[in-house]
């Protein structure tokens, strides 16, 4: 499975080594609070561990590379941002902030990463094995669903496919983009009726022109609609009409199996 993007999303708290995480939350802050197993943990961490995936050497040790996406005093800003921010002018260790803002906010900061390349990314794109989903949560242009400054992929995974690797870039031809989107992820989750257009199956169809579809979200401004998407239906029911939310709410929870 793979998204269109070169970074992903986890925690500022993901850079810490696992054994510092033992105990939970509480236990990690007072690890961190502690200048002895500070010294300890900035040597793992700039050096790696056996069998640790590090987020910090994944990204080189840039600061630059790690945008804060929790809401929050950080929100929207990279850290090598928020180091300068916090050094007021003079040297600090970076590491060192980072311990010192995730004591400041209980330990959880969601952050996105710059770990990979768009050589990898396409990759993974083009094999036939691999699908295509957006790894996101369930965000909302307003309301109580707008919060923080997530992951653009939350908006942007299938119209990016559609308009950047498809129409742009020729990587993929239409016709496999949609089956890595639809029926191959339906099949694999056992989603029994999904992710086809024939006679039984359910009419989860969405309606789009190739020639203009793109995304919009960026990781600035993720909160952002795609372009080139009319109507989409769920279940059976239009949910999207002209590019307006109609009111309907046919969606359900799906099940392997059913």
């Amino acid at each position: 499975n793979v998204y269109p993007y070169t970074r992903g999303n986890n925690n500022l708290a993901s850079i810490i080594p696992p054994w510092a995480h033992e105990g939970g939350t509480a236990k990690m802050l007072d690890r961190l609070r502690d200048p002895k197993l500070r010294q300890r943990l900035k040597k793992e961490i700039t050096e790696g561990l056996p069998g640790w995936y590090n987020h910090y050497t994944a990204v080189g040790g840039d600061w630059s590379r790690m945008l804060i996406s929790g809401k929050g005093p950080y929100e929207g800003l990279t850290m090598d941002r928020v180091i300068a921010a916090r050094s007021k002018g003079k040297k600090v260790d970076g590491l060192e902030v980072l311990f010192d803002i995730l004591v400041e906010q209980g330990g959880s900061i969601p952050t996105v990463y710059e770990h990979h390349t768009e050589k990898d990314m396409r990759l993974a794109l083009i094999q036939p094995w691999c699908s295509i989903g957006s790894d996101g949560s369930a965000y909302a242009i307003e309301g109580k669903l707008r919060r923080g400054n997530p992951h653009p992929r939350n908006f942007g995974t299938f119209p990016r496919v559609l308009g950047r690797y498809v129409r742009e870039t020729g990587i993929l031809r239409l016709e496999d983009a949609i089956r890595k989107m639809t029926s191959l992820n339906a099949a694999r989750l056992g989603l029994k009726d999904r992710g086809q257009l024939r006679a039984g199956a359910f009419a989860d169809v969405t309606l789009f022109d190739p020639h203009r579809v793109l995304d919009r979200a960026t990781y600035e401004k993720p909160f952002q609609y795609p372009e080139g998407i009319e109507y989409v239906l769920v279940n059976g029911q239009v949910v999207l009409d002209r590019g307006k939310h109609t009111g309907a709410r046919p969606g359900q929870v799906l099940r392997r199996g059913r």
